[in-house]
C-alpha cells in the first residue's frame, strides 16, 4: 500500500467540516475516505480518487490532470483520478473535494458482502 502522507493529511483537513460520519479504509492500494459509508474520496501513491456524479463525468475528465479509473477493461464512469498537476492550486483541490462530497448525498451505497 502506498500514497502521500501529505496528500492525505491534506484529504483529512478538508473534510474535518463534514457533519456526516468519515472513515478511512485501506483499499485500491491505498487509504480511502468513506462519507456516509459510501466511498468518497481516496489517495493512491500521488493521486486523488474521487467518486462524482456520472452526469458530469465527461466534462470532469476535460480539467488537467484526470483520468477516468479503469477496473480491467471496464472504465468505472463516475470515478476519476487526478495527479498532482489537476489539485496543486487550492482551488483545484476545492473543486474535486466539492465535487465528491456533493455527489456522496446522491451515491448509492455499495451492497455489503455477506
Amino acid at each position: 500500500m502506498s500514497y502521500n502522507e501529505d496528500l492525505v493529511n491534506k484529504v483529512r483537513e478538508s473534510l474535518i467540516h463534514v457533519p456526516k460520519k468519515v472513515e478511512e479504509k485501506t483499499m485500491f492500494q491505498g487509504l480511502t475516505f468513506m462519507v456516509n459509508d459510501k466511498m468518497c474520496i481516496g489517495v493512491r501513491d500521488e493521486e486523488l480518487m474521487c467518486r462524482i456524479d456520472p452526469v458530469v463525468f465527461e466534462e470532469a475528465l476535460e480539467r488537467n490532470g484526470s483520468r477516468p479509473m479503469i477496473h480491467g477493461a471496464r472504465t468505472m464512469k463516475g470515478y476519476v483520478f487526478v495527479s498532482e498537476e489537476g489539485y496543486r492550486r487550492k482551488e483545484d483541490f476545492d473543486y474535486w473535494i466539492s465535487l465528491a462530497l456533493d455527489f456522496n448525498d446522491r451515491a448509492k451505497r455499495s451492497k455489503r458482502k455477506k
